[in-house]
């Protein structure tokens, strides 16, 4: 075996990269040992019996993969989580969701004819103080204050 130490830092000079990354033809080596200069070393890069190897990098294809399972709600159970139920999803932005949803559910049933402004207003003020958790139990209070939801529900879904 001819020693190519040499030729491989010249050519990695040439190639402006790393030692390692210099890629010399095996079957090619003799003739690579008789060049001298770097003017022989260049010749050798032309014809192709030095190159250039590619950065070795971390494929981003088990994380893409891993990507695409989140995005369908998978990998969230709670082994995979660290932070507190308020940490991944803010008390406020929950709060907002919330509440947008009730007080639009209210008007429907106000503009609707439903419940009248009166009753509006005192489960609106009842909502912004979080009486209720979600529509569903705004709508057992609704109930259990002698409001018929019936026909709102079926006029929902003949819409």
């Amino acid at each position: 075996m001819t020693e190519l130490r040499n030729h491989r830092r010249m050519a990695s000079e040439i190639l402006k990269c790393g030692e390692s990354r210099v890629w010399i033809d095996p079957d090619r080596t003799e003739e690579v040992a008789t060049a001298v200069t770097r003017e022989d070393i260049k010749k050798l890069i032309d014809r192709g019996l030095i190159e250039k190897r590619s950065v070795k990098g971390t494929s981003r294809a088990r994380a893409r993969a891993i990507e695409k399972q989140k995005g369908k709600g998978k990998r969230k159970g709670y082994g995979s989580r660290k932070g507190s139920k308020n940490a991944r999803y803010a008390r406020k932005a929950s709060w907002i969701s919330r509440i947008r949803a009730i007080r639009r559910y209210l008007r429907e049933l106000r503009d609707g004819g439903i419940i009248d402004r009166k009753t509006y207003r005192l489960f609106y003020r009842r909502a912004s103080g979080g009486s209720f958790r979600s529509v569903s139990h705004l709508k057992t209070h609704l109930r259990m204050a002698g409001i018929d939801l019936k026909d709102e529900e079926g006029r929902k879904d003949g819409a």
